[in-house]
């Protein structure tokens, strides 16, 4: 059975004319909204294509001066570092000269503690607290007392090298970053769209971790650079002070030991005019002692001589008791004579004794005296021997310079620096 189709609408002229003219004038509209839209499109290629290559140039500009502005700081960093391991050096170096000064101090103070010691060896009255003495222990003191002062200097010298090197150390990490910051932006600025390593990059405007504003990083530096000047000028004052301690502690070390040689060529003086007093007295009284020993022998002598007339004269008088009884038993002047003869010789001969005990016991004293004089010639000689055994031992200070710094005569500055600087 045949299928019947839907019979096609019929349009007419009106609507076919329509039809025609509303073809045609959409096709008109689009073309003018394309062309519209291709000369947007033109402009915008053209403008984006400026504004990419304006930002390109500025923002290579900006990375330009931005490696200017660490090349900058880099310098000064690097000058600051110079100038820090220069001063590191010297202060090294004058921590090195107020070391060998400190170790200058062991020997006057080995010498005066012998000099004390062998002093002690004096005997008896010449074992006394005199001017020497006490010049020696002042001497101790000043010895002393400039060991703490450079053993201060030596401490505070180790405590501004360390900072010091603190300084140079966040120096150089500052430097070490703006090395490498530099390298970066300067590979950045060398960057252009036909290199080769260029590539998209997931996230790249993110904000790193850490990011500081130009304001801080800038701070940071300056900080870090003050620091280090700051540390530097410390340092510097801290030289001046130690080679002003070196002078001073010298001087005095110098200055007590000229007090205390002098001293003891004073005392030494005083104790050889002594000697010699005991030495002249010593002649002196042997020479008495002889004389005195001669008259006491003379003396007895005398006495001795005395006995014959004593004898004589009793002997007469006894002889003469042998008279006849009565008249003739006379008391005449020659009994007379001989009675006063043997008083007189008894009396002579009991004054030449009691100027024979009179002569003994000064004879005595002056033994006495002699033994003394002796013993204190001796002990005089045995404190002369031990100054002049002290001041030969401080022969060794001669060789001694205690001044190292520049303005001393010693060349040990020098080569200490000279040791340094190799």
């Amino acid at each position: 059975m045949a299928t019947q189709s839907k019979p096609s609408p019929h349009y007419t002229l009106g609507d076919w004319n329509t039809s025609n003219f509303t073809i045609a004038t959409n096709a008109e509209r689009g073309r003018n909204t394309s062309f519209v839209v291709r000369q947007d499109g033109r402009h915008l290629i053209n403008d984006t294509e400026i504004v990419t290559r304006w930002n390109q140039q500025d923002n290579k500009t900006r990375l330009e001066n931005r490696c200017d502005d660490i090349q900058n700081w880099r310098d000064r960093l690097e000058e600051t570092r110079d100038q820090l391991d220069e001063e590191i050096a010297r202060l090294k170096a004058d921590k090195e000269v107020c070391e060998r000064a400190l170790e200058a101090k062991a020997l006057p103070l080995d010498v005066a503690n012998q000099n004390l010691t062998t002093r002690e060896g004096r005997l008896k009255i010449d074992l006394v607290d005199d001017v020497v003495t006490a010049e020696l222990r002042k001497e101790v003191e000043v010895i002393e007392g400039t060991k703490v002062a450079l053993q201060q200097k030596c401490a505070q010298s180790f405590e501004q090298l360390c900072r010091l090197e603190e300084a140079r150390k966040q120096i150089l990490r500052d430097l070490e970053h703006k090395i490498v910051a530099l390298d970066i932006d300067i590979e950045q600025a060398d960057l252009t769209q036909d290199s080769a390593e260029i590539c998209f990059q997931p996230n790249p405007t993110r904000v790193k971790k850490g990011h500081i504003t130009p304001q801080e990083w800038d701070a940071h530096s300056r900080y870090n650079r003050a620091r280090a000047e700051s540390e530097m000028q410390a340092s510097i004052a801290l030289r001046g002070a130690i080679n002003q301690t070196i002078r001073q502690t010298a001087n005095d070390v110098e200055a007590q030991r000229h007090a205390t040689e002098y001293a003891l060529r004073n005392r030494m003086a005083e104790v050889e005019k002594a000697k010699v007093e005991d030495e002249w007295q010593k002649e002196r009284t042997e020479k008495e002692i002889a004389e005195m020993r001669k008259d006491i022998a003379n003396m007895e002598q005398a006495i001795r001589d005395k006995e014959a007339p004593l004898k004589l004269a009793e002997t007469r008088l006894e002889n003469r008791t042998c008279r006849p009884s009565g008249l003739e038993l006379c008391r005449d002047n020659a009994q007379y004579g001989l009675v006063n003869e043997v008083h007189e010789i008894k009396n002579t001969i009991k004054a030449l004794q009691d100027k024979l005990k009179q002569e003994q016991h000064e004879l005595t004293n002056c033994e006495h005296n002699l033994q003394r004089v002796m013993e204190d010639l001796a002990l005089k000689t045995n404190s002369l021997a031990l100054d002049s055994d002290m001041a030969n031992y401080r022969t060794k200070l001669d060789g001694v310079n205690h001044n190292f710094t520049k303005l001393g005569s010693s060349t040990q500055y020098q080569s200490v620096k000279s040791a340094q600087a190799a």
